[in-house]
């Protein structure tokens, strides 16, 4: 491991616990590739195990049209999801606890085995789902301003700060993911729509995606483990004081507060 890499990720593990943004890694370093930033992410993982930390799930981020956009790239990223990462429906956050947090709803993935890339298909996902959950993922940038590109997100875990699971579970037998739609409120005000088509087409194609990518790493993903697919629409800014609501009709909703 290049001094290099743990450098950058003791900056964002300290970014984490301080609640102040660095400034971004591409700015500093033309030299560093995605690569490198996974492998910043990795130490990052090493480190927080060490810690007493453990690995519930992964993440996909960047699967929308709008979030590709955003930030100006063409592919997705992956994060990792961590025991104290995981909140309860109706579950409260201090912002004063993150650098400067969005919301994003997303249809999460449990998973009856493993599957391990790198030819994972569309039709593996579906046969490997134990059920699906509503959940709104909580982002944050420990890089300022949010000013980051693809690397600088990749190497900050995906931009992951939270998730919000919903109490309802359901088997995909009677569902239509691709449809389904989704409805986000803040504040009991209508800010987004969206459906699971926004993740790559469905949200199983961007965890194939995920399986297929983590193999290049070495790492695969596990039973049980809780797999966000992608945000089904942009991302949207909270502060205190904000309630936020995701309902994905079947899917069940899932609300999170603010203070």
């Amino acid at each position: 491991m290049s001094t290099k890499i743990e450098n950058y990720a003791s900056e964002l593990l300290e970014a984490e616990k301080t609640c102040k943004g660095i400034a971004p890694l591409t700015d500093r370093d033309s030299s560093l590739t995605v690569e490198d930033a996974y492998y910043i992410q990795l130490e990052m993982v090493k480190r927080k195990l060490a810690e007493g930390r453990t690995v519930i799930g992964k993440k996909v981020g960047l699967t929308s049209v709008a979030m590709q956009k955003m930030l100006n790239v063409d592919e997705p990223d992956y994060g990792h999801l961590y025991d104290d990462m995981e909140l309860k429906n109706e579950a409260s956050i201090k912002v004063d606890t993150m650098v400067s947090p969005k919301v994003e709803a997303e249809i999460g993935f449990v998973l009856s085995e493993d599957l391990v890339g790198p030819n994972v298909t569309f039709l593996d996902v579906m046969m490997a789902t134990k059920y699906v959950v509503p959940t709104i993922e909580v982002i944050d940038s420990r890089v300022s301003d949010w000013n980051i590109k693809l690397i600088d997100t990749v190497a900050d875990n995906g931009s992951s700060a939270k998730v919000v699971v919903g109490d309802k579970q359901s088997t995909l037998e009677t569902l239509d993911l691709r449809t389904n739609s989704m409805v986000l409120y803040k504040n009991e005000e209508l800010i987004a729509t969206g459906a699971g088509a926004a993740a790559l087409g469905h949200p199983a194609h961007a965890v194939a995606w995920l399986a297929n990518k983590l193999h290049e790493f070495g790492i695969t993903l596990k039973k049980d483990e809780l797999i966000l697919p992608g945000a089904l629409s942009g991302a949207v800014v909270v502060e205190a004081g904000d309630t936020i609501t995701a309902d994905f009709g079947p899917v069940g909703s899932v609300t999170v507060h603010f203070e």
